[in-house]
């Protein structure tokens, strides 16, 4: 019984990829041109601003995909309903079934048919529902998405896909609807691993994984999709993948972090410098792979500390990369070990959640020990 499913399965997936090749195909030379990339500065345009929280802006910019881009389509688990976050709404009503239509319960099912579709030219917005179910697809990610384009010597290419992925704590998710997976993506050459903190620079990250050359993993912090609100441009533009943001200036200690722990950091530095006085460079990633080692490097060689945070598990977290990798450049110029500021070596929790994420006191007590130590 199960092995029949299987293969309705995949006879579903295989009609609806060739079938959508077949019509898409036709119109894809016309529509090259259409693929712009845009370097345009968020900060232009602040007149036309609008109030969106994350699930919007991301809905935003897939609407501004699929209107410049004819070879554009999203798809995955429940999409065409909206999603269960309701970031894809009314784009079927727009775009069509053709363009934007819900797919088998298969994460490996979704990422084969996008990497299938970006290999025949177009533009492939996949959805995997949760973070937690990415495990499935990792070999089409790994061996086919990620090695596509070197190992044919740069004669084929996937890079139109950029698959979107909820992830991280949302206080209720227990241990299958919380795992943030972005150490296990960065150690895949071949692929780009993007995690945004906000409406704003999502909007902008999402439009430039979308338009990107290289296949995009693309990290939703789901507890930001309604918790998360910012004025947005109304506007197309782009955010430069590859490249961290210095969100907040400091002389004492540097912060770095991604997704949505920039809030806990956030909060974490406005009490050390209330409270303390210590003035700290809180650094957004952005992008997991490849990181901007420099931006961090430069803050690093300033301010002689460093305190790295993320959810996911202290051991081999993409935290340890980025600690090696300062500890390497940085060696002479530091005043105090590196602080880890992580989730514990443990399943995700449920009743324990608030013990498990690395919240806004345990950075702050990292902080206070770097400082401590220095003097």
């Amino acid at each position: 019984f199960v092995r029949f499913h299987f293969f309705v399965m995949l006879f579903y997936c295989h009609s609806h990829t060739m079938m959508l090749c077949s019509r898409i195909s036709r119109r894809l030379p016309q529509v090259a041109s259409t693929k712009r990339c845009l370097v345009t500065v968020v900060d232009d345009f602040q007149e036309n601003l609008k109030q969106m929280n994350l699930f919007s802006a991301i809905n935003d910019a897939m609407n501004i995909a699929l209107s410049n881009d004819k070879t554009a389509i999203v798809f995955g688990e429940d999409v065409a309903f909206g999603g269960v976050f309701r970031c894809s709404q009314n784009l079927k009503d727009r775009f069509g079934p053709d363009r934007v239509f819900n797919t088998p319960l298969s994460e490996n099912g979704i990422a084969g048919f996008a990497v299938g579709y970006a290999a025949m030219g177009g533009t492939a917005i996949g959805e995997i529902q949760f973070a937690d179910y990415i495990f499935p697809a990792l070999d089409q990610i790994v061996n086919e998405m990620a090695k596509f384009r070197y190992r044919s010597g740069d004669q084929w290419n996937c890079g139109g896909v950029t698959l979107r992925v909820p992830c991280g704590a949302v206080g209720h998710g227990g241990h299958y609807h919380s795992q943030s997976p972005e150490a296990y993506l960065a150690h895949t050459p071949g692929i780009v691993v993007v995690m945004p903190r906000g409406p704003k620079s999502a909007k902008g990250l999402l439009l430039s994984s979308i338009r990107s050359k290289d296949p995009v993993i693309f990290l939703e912090p789901k507890a930001l999709y309604r918790a998360a609100v910012e004025e947005v441009p109304v506007h197309d533009y782009e955010i430069a993948l590859g490249q961290a943001e210095v969100i907040r200036q400091g002389s004492d200690v540097t912060v770095v972090g991604w997704g949505g722990q920039l809030r806990v950091l956030e909060a974490a530095c406005n009490v050390a410098q209330d409270e303390l006085g210590i003035e700290s460079e809180l650094i957004d990633l952005q992008t997991i792979l490849p990181w901007d080692v420099e931006t961090v490097e430069r803050s690093v060689r300033k301010t002689g500390k460093l305190v790295v945070s993320h959810e996911a598990p202290i051991t081999c977290g993409f935290g340890a990369e980025v600690v090696a990798a300062i500890q390497e450049r940085c060696f002479l110029s530091l005043e105090a070990p590196i602080q880890r500021v992580c989730g514990y070596d443990t399943p995700f929790p449920l009743v324990f959640e608030k013990y498990y994420v690395p919240d806004q006191l345990k950075n702050l007590e990292a902080i206070k020990y770097v400082m401590d130590f220095a003097k």
